[in-house]
């Protein structure tokens, strides 16, 4: 995947690499007539990390969370009103690690769940502005139309749950898969085009 310049908040970093902070994100779903919609929050773009972006609700592990299971709970509440009393309800899907090259750095896990019956999801107008259900690829189609500001785990993930026709098969799929850290890693062409390489890709392991 070529991209012309940084995701807001990913400005390549030159020096010392810096230590990922562990992070959740969490991935709500339901069901429609046409295939599962997720929720997505659109940050704040005053906000220096991603701002303007639309992600899943997370944010960086407090220690008070206990784990990062808990994280994702608080951030779903906090960033779009949608409260889950069980974390158990949480599947693990995913861990992506920013790459080694980007100056701010996290580690995070990313959680899928089905959204509570009597979920009505609010945006807290502060870290996130806007909100909205979608088919994942609805959300990748309007991503192509730059009406979307999605960055690049966003954009894997909802490649990813495009191929599911329910909510239920996402979460069997989840609990039944081995999940392996994901550490992009960023490359220069000679024209200075930056290049993000997935473990399996053609040069990844020279980067």
């Amino acid at each position: 995947m070529e991209v012309d310049r940084p995701g807001p908040g990913e400005e390549l970093n030159p020096g010392t690499v810096t230590v990922p902070r562990v992070a959740a994100s969490v991935i709500v779903l339901r069901d429609s007539d046409l295939g599962p919609e997720v929720l997505l929050v659109q940050r704040n773009p005053a906000s220096r990390f991603m701002g303007g972006a639309w992600v899943f609700p997370g944010g960086a592990v407090h220690d008070d969370d206990g784990d990062a299971a808990r994280t994702a709970t608080r951030e779903l509440q906090e960033e779009a009103g949608v409260t889950i009393d069980d974390t158990a309800s949480l599947v693990p899907w995913s861990r992506w690690i920013t790459p080694a090259q980007v100056k701010i750095r996290f580690d995070t896990w990313f959680y899928v769940t089905r959204a509570p019956a009597d979920a009505d999801p609010k945006c807290d107008g502060e870290e996130c502005v806007d909100l909205r259900w979608l088919l994942p690829r609805d959300a990748l189609d309007a991503y192509q139309r730059d009406e979307l500001l999605l960055v690049f785990p966003t954009i894997r993930h909802l490649q990813e749950l495009a191929m599911f026709e329910a909510v239920d098969d996402i979460l069997d799929t989840g609990r039944s898969r081995q999940i392996q850290p994901i550490e992009p890693r960023v490359v220069l062409d000679q024209g200075g085009v930056a290049r993000v390489l997935l473990p399996g890709d053609e040069g990844y392991e020279g980067a």
